[in-house]
């Protein structure tokens, strides 16, 4: 986990300033009618993580007369989630609890701005509702300018940390019969234009952004090798022969047989893509490993050891919360998934002026 060595912002490019800019003029490319009507006096904002249930308790409903009645529902509600769903993790993520990521860009945000942030709680860490995050000070007309675009991003990023970090509790949690825990891995699978924000949040979150980009690794997927006419050493050996030393390769693999192949060529990394989860990854993998590995644990009767080589194994395809037990298995360095950022619930947070 890279916050545990250091300040993750550190990793930030420059260009993330620019970025930010953009998103800010995308917003108002033109007059700010808003900011005009409430003038540039100096006011005081303050950030609250929220949740459903917050929300909920905040509505007009209560005015009439149904407070008891509701008090009784939402504690019925929470029971119930809780001891029902505790189990697969579900419980940070149901506007609960959450976990605050995308700080630099919400600082970057008011920055520009001329605003101030002072934060009462630290990135990373783990919030319940109703929570005073953040106190943002500033022209008025300013902190309403920034509010939606702050928001936004704090929003998409600390749903992304908190769905990495309840995926990562579980797979923990599952792996304590192994050396070491297989590394938690998001994808390419990012929103164009906001890779950088999302890339971030699942390093506050805990797991590894895998290549950030085409330049980072080469990446052999099926669509590759069947353009070389299914030829996996070939497609190695040109990989190998533009990247050079400093740029590994990985290969997607449909099959055990592909994965053989793949290791044989030289591939730093196989990809068991879509493997189901249990006996046949736990088969698979062990064959492979005593195939290319001279450790006496890896040895398998019926498979021939034919010489030891270095490679890691990801697997890749189907994670869920329910079934990451299935593919926490001896032999497995990286388990990759798109779950943890695409498609992500957000947390909800909201910016109030103090009046």
């Amino acid at each position: 986990m890279a916050t545990k060595f250091g300040a993750a912002h550190h990793l930030l490019p420059p260009t993330y300033k620019r970025l930010v800019s953009s998103w800010l003029e995308e917003d108002c490319p033109s007059f700010d009618y808003g900011g005009f009507v409430v003038g540039e006096g100096v006011k005081e904002a303050r950030l609250l993580g929220k949740s459903p249930v917050g929300d909920l308790l905040s509505s007009s409903v209560l005015m009439h007369g149904l407070l008891p009645f509701l008090f009784v529902v939402i504690l019925f509600s929470i029971a119930q989630s809780y001891f029902f769903r505790i189990w697969s993790g579900d419980l940070i993520m149901s506007g609960i609890q959450g976990m605050l990521a995308g700080v630099p860009f919400f600082d970057e945000v008011f920055r520009q701005l001329d605003c101030t942030v002072e934060w009462h709680i630290s990135e990373g860490e783990v919030f319940e509702p109703i929570k005073h995050c953040a106190t943002v000070r500033g022209p008025i007309n300013k902190i309403l300018l920034g509010e939606r675009v702050a928001l936004n991003t704090l929003a998409r990023c600390s749903g992304i940390a908190t769905k990495t970090f309840t995926l990562l509790s579980l797979l923990h949690t599952h792996s304590t019969h192994l050396p070491h825990p297989p590394t938690l891995a998001g994808t390419r699978k990012t929103t164009p234009g906001f890779r950088i924000p999302e890339k971030y949040a699942l390093l506050i979150g805990g797991a590894d952004p895998h290549r950030q980009d085409l330049s980072s690794m080469t990446m052999l997927k099926d669509n590759h090798i069947w353009a070389c006419a299914g030829n996996i050493a070939r497609a190695v050996h040109t990989a190998k022969s533009a990247g050079g030393f400093s740029v590994k390769v990985e290969v997607e693999c449909q099959s055990e047989g592909e994965a053989v192949e793949a290791v044989r060529a030289g591939a730093d990394v196989v990809m068991l893509d879509n493997f189901a989860p249990g006996q046949e990854l736990e088969s698979a993998v062990r064959r492979l490993r005593a195939r290319f590995s001279d450790k006496v644990e890896y040895a398998m009767e019926g498979v021939g050891f034919e010489e030891s080589r270095e490679f890691l194994v990801e697997v890749s395809g189907g994670l869920t919360e329910e079934n990451v037990k299935g593919y926490v298995v001896e032999g497995v360095d990286v388990i990759s998934t798109s779950s943890i950022h695409q498609g992500v619930k957000h947390v909800d947070f909201s910016l109030k002026v103090v009046h």
